[in-house]
């Protein structure tokens, strides 16, 4: 297995994971949501348009997440967020809820809004080995 497919396997393995953001003060946010990924790496969740992460990401779409803490193997996630618009949102609503399908019942709600993520760096690290087996990966290079 590469060390693509191991972040992805990863990624796919999870369906919770801590954002962050930055409000338009400077000051963090940070909350536990569901999401999903593509297998690009990109990231999907939603939010209601009255959440705090909604309107930090509205005035800063740099974004980043914690994602695999049940176990020794974790991911960290930086990446640029985009709110998705009806003409590109359901492909990637489709994605979210299959792999959420608690979250199907917001889907039609007029506060939900859904969020694409495009990884900039992610550093995936096995803390079950020594010495630990760490994968960075840039996007900002690819």
């Amino acid at each position: 297995m590469d060390d693509k497919d191991k972040v992805l396997n990863l990624l796919k393995k999870n369906t919770l994971t801590v954002i962050s953001t930055i409000n338009s003060s400077g000051q963090p946010n940070s909350a536990v949501i569901g999401f999903a990924e593509t297998d690009d790496f990109e990231i999907i969740f939603g939010t209601y348009n009255d959440s705090r992460k909604y309107s930090n990401l509205k005035t800063n779409h740099n974004t980043s997440f914690a994602i695999g803490w049940d176990g020794p193997i974790t991911v960290q996630y930086e990446g640029v967020a985009e709110e998705l618009t009806e003409e590109n949102s359901q492909k990637y609503k489709s994605i979210f809820i299959k792999k959420n399908p608690q979250s199907a019942k917001y889907e039609f709600n007029p506060k939900q809004r859904y969020f694409l993520v495009k990884p900039t760096w992610l550093r995936y690290t096995e803390l079950n080995q020594d010495p630990w087996n760490i994968i960075e990966l840039d996007f900002t290079k690819q």
